[in-house]
């Protein structure tokens, strides 16, 4: 087992010892053989804390064996992932990642590390999205896989999972930013997607292995995630929402922010809104994001190329449907006297074209999804 990852796991996790204290201990002594025997002075003005050389006392004299097994179970169940661990100071460390105020010390790192290489864009949305924001973040997500970005993102339920499925269909790169330990798939139910990008793509935590989610540190994943990236795409957000955490740190970071509107009635759509109205970046295309970056990306990414298949076709009923509908909610009896049909005459008809993924029920309204 290798002994300076071990130690990571130790210096890291002693209670005492702030992020930014490790930081800057990090800058007189690159690895941990030499932070444990660095002198309490320039630990404590490094912002160490009595209680964390304390520890470290104690490890030297070889008084933590239960710490040391603990540390050692947390390695190899990174091991078991094929995993390792990433330093602040190591060169592979991300360089996007290093310019924010406060990034991670360590990154425990799981799957293909040379994704870390390429430009990122952070796609994030609401856990709760519509069926058409999922097909919105899926798309986008695919189209600038395809041509070479990788999709970044935080493995969450709704928006995450849709972009992530979307990268990894077209074949392309996607990193996941966990907010828990990198062994620990959360939510549950992305077990299948977890095991994927871990063979196609890369797993990233700052949290050590075994770390169960807990709601303080979702909020620390999304710096990241925006940290990594040259910019944020949100495709749906309520006005109070993780995504909106991310685009602000986005800012604060200096990366650029864009958002996909939507219906004035769709309550997902206000928190793109808002960032809109504050100064992002609105996109109706994948074309958007790259002419926005045009002259900062590899020549391969400067345009991107989609293939048509021409459009859809409906049946003349359904088609005449679509058109009465639109894309804001409206109730079913609202419709039905638009279209001039009974309501079980209509109820099927938009059952089928809701299989077919054109309209999604929203309460008690319909709504046109494409």
């Amino acid at each position: 087992m290798d002994v300076a990852q071990l130690q990571w796991l130790l210096i890291s996790q002693w209670p005492g010892l702030p992020r930014r204290a490790l930081l800057r201990l990090l800058q007189y002594a690159p690895s941990p053989e030499k932070i444990l025997a660095l002198p309490d002075a320039v630990c404590r003005e490094a912002g160490a804390l009595p209680e964390w050389l304390r520890l470290r006392s104690d490890y030297l004299a070889g008084y933590l064996e239960a710490a040391e097994a603990r540390a050692a179970a947390q390695l190899s169940a990174l091991l078991a992932l094929g995993g390792q661990i990433i330093v602040y100071t190591d060169p592979v460390y991300p360089a996007l990642l290093k310019e924010i105020p406060d990034p991670p010390p360590l990154l425990y790192t799981a799957g293909n590390l040379a994704l870390l290489e390429q430009p990122q864009l952070a796609v994030v949305g609401s856990r709760n999205v519509s069926r058409n924001g999922a097909a919105l973040a899926e798309a986008f997500a695919g189209d600038l896989a395809r041509r070479g970005l990788c999709i970044t993102s935080g493995l969450a339920w709704g928006v995450d999972s849709a972009s992530h499925r979307g990268a990894l269909t077209a074949k392309g790169a996607t990193i996941a930013v966990l907010g828990s330990g990198i062994d620990v798939v959360y939510p549950r139910r992305n077990q299948a997607l977890y095991d994927q990008i871990l063979a196609e793509g890369l797993l990233v935590s700052e949290f050590a292995p075994g770390t169960p989610p807990r709601r303080e540190q979702f909020p620390q994943r999304n710096r990241v995630i925006s940290g990594l990236s040259l910019g944020v795409l949100v495709v749906e957000a309520a006005v109070r929402s993780g995504s909106l955490i991310t685009a602000r740190y986005a800012l604060e970071q200096g990366r650029e922010v864009f958002a996909i509107p939507g219906s004035i009635h769709n309550p997902l759509a206000r928190g793109c809104h808002q960032l809109i109205r504050q100064g992002a970046a609105l996109v109706e295309s994948a074309q958007d994001i790259l002419d926005a970056w045009v002259g900062w990306l590899p020549p391969a990414l400067e345009e991107l190329q989609t293939v048509s298949a021409g459009p859809p076709v409906v049946a003349p009923g359904q088609q005449r449907l679509l058109q009465a509908l639109g894309y804001d909610p409206l109730p079913l009896d609202k419709l039905a006297e638009q279209c001039r049909l009974a309501v079980d005459e209509l109820l099927p008809e938009l059952l089928t074209l809701e299989l077919e993924g054109w309209v999604e029920q929203q309460g008690a309204c319909w709504v046109r999804c494409r």
